[in-house]
């Protein structure tokens, strides 16, 4: 299992950049961070800076939508940094959460998500493509060029989207259970599109807390469950709570009465209030270092290639040795 870790451009941009350097150095391959431009700093503008301060790292959103930006922008954006520091991007991609909706938009369909992942692959890695009805390509991108996309999602159209297109799947919540089903999913998607599902990489991605407090790492870590169900809303919203999605996913939902982007990915969301203990529990990695690892070690079983952990809470850098010297090491 590779490891990555994400972070909120929060100002200072040092910080962040601080931060990957000391994640790069306890093991950690990937480094991501949060694509929404008002809520935190923009997000491409620290990839340079965090790609020139470390060797190895490979750098991306976790996650981008096509919503906010031109494609032909992002396209190019990652051509510009794999042309300076080597293919070390990756585009994390969704339907567009915070950084649109705090801004007044909604997410974006699902075939707009598809066109544009096309577009920004093709685009970076020297292709011809179409895009607003015309043939483009980048004419300095150099032969070789690379970019992954790896597309997050939970209901059953984006699910078939991510198996049928993307490189990678990602899956915002550490829930086995969960797990099995989408994984499942895309793996199906794949295997009728006569794609190789072993082909797609799958990404965990969720907050870790090491330590032995839990009810304090639950009360730092509640607001992830406020934010997956942002998504499952809408995903109730399209199919109901009939069994269509997981109970696992749907339930824990029902006493959900709204949502305050202000507070959005931050310890103390009052937003957050209505997830229980179950959930965090479920959702998130707490406890000592050994519950960390029988987790994930489960979570390979079921085919997790990598797991991105967010690290937003009160303990962040003692988080992070703990993975570096008994985490990561237990798993490779």
């Amino acid at each position: 299992m590779k490891f990555g870790v994400v972070l909120q451009p929060n100002p200072p941009a040092s910080g962040v950049v601080a931060m990957m350097r000391l994640a790069e150095g306890a093991g950690f391959g990937y480094g991501w961070t949060f694509d929404s431009h008002v809520l935190w700093q923009e997000t491409f503008v620290l990839f340079p800076r965090i790609l020139a301060e470390t060797s190895s790292m490979i750098v991306g959103p976790m996650v981008t939508n096509p919503g906010t930006r031109d494609w032909s922008v992002l396209a190019s954006m990652f051509a510009t940094l794999n042309d300076e520091y080597g293919n070390r991007t990756i585009c994390g991609i969704g339907r567009g959460d915070s950084a649109r909706r705090y801004i007044g938009l909604p997410p974006v369909s699902i075939d707009t998500l598809s066109a544009a992942m096309a577009v920004i692959k093709g685009l970076a890695e020297g292709s011809e493509v179409i895009h607003h009805g015309q043939p483009l390509r980048i004419p300095w991108v150099r032969e070789g060029a690379s970019l992954p996309v790896w597309m997050a999602g939970y209901g059953p159209k984006a699910l078939r989207l991510a198996g049928e297109q993307a490189d990678g799947f990602i899956l915002q919540t550490a829930d086995p259970d969960i797990a099995r089903w989408t994984f499942g999913s895309v793996r199906a998607a794949a295997l009728a599109a006569g794609r190789d599902p072993a082909a797609i990489t799958m990404c965990v991605a969720a907050p870790a807390y090491v330590g032995t407090d839990l009810g304090h790492q639950r009360e730092q870590l509640r607001w992830f469950g406020g934010m997956v169900g942002n998504h499952v809303a809408d995903l109730v919203a399209r199919y109901g709570a009939d069994g269509t999605i997981p109970h696992a996913l749907t339930d824990y939902i029902e006493k959900r009465s709204g949502y305050d982007y202000s507070h959005h990915g931050q310890a103390g969301n009052p937003s957050a209030e209505f997830v229980p203990d179950e959930i965090v529990d479920r959702f998130c990695l707490i406890g000592p270092a050994s519950s960390h690892v029988a987790r994930l070690r489960e979570l390979a079983e079921i085919g997790a290639d990598q797991f991105a952990l967010y690290l937003m809470h009160d303990d962040e850098e003692n988080t992070l040795a703990a993975y570096g010297d008994e985490i990561i090491p237990a798993l490779r």
